[in-house]
């Protein structure tokens, strides 16, 4: 829905701006590759990776907080338990985070889709 003030019996549609005409047509070029799973993976893994790294930090520091749990722990430990749920974490995390952004995108593009087409047909 665009948005519209309202004045009396006269409509005013504000026009988008250079920067909002710019994102419409870098988002109709880019939105089918920013929708790729795969893509959406190698690009948010970094903060996939940023958000999932204090689990393995805990583990190391976790040695100088109690000896007993350090003996306890390293006894059952399985590190590749560990690492598959680092790696699972980092992948969620990184997933979700850029199917959200991308949600974003869309949204905001159909927005000023919607104000645009409202801007060509004033009258509806």
């Amino acid at each position: 829905m665009a948005l519209r003030s309202v004045s009396g019996p006269y409509l005013c549609i504000m026009p988008l701006s250079p920067q909002q005409e710019e994102f419409m047509a870098w988002w109709e070029k880019n939105r089918d590759k920013e929708k790729r799973t795969f893509r959406q993976l190698v690009v948010g893994l970094p903060l996939g990776l940023i958000f999932a790294s204090p689990i393995i930090l805990n583990f190391i520091a976790s040695r100088f907080w109690y000896r007993r749990a350090e003996a306890v722990g390293n006894s059952q430990f399985n590190p590749a338990v560990l690492l598959i749920a680092v790696a699972a974490i980092a992948a969620f995390v990184a997933i979700m985070n850029k199917k959200l952004k991308w949600e974003q995108h869309e949204q905001y593009y159909l927005s000023l889709k919607a104000r645009k087409e409202d801007e060509n047909d004033p009258g509806s």
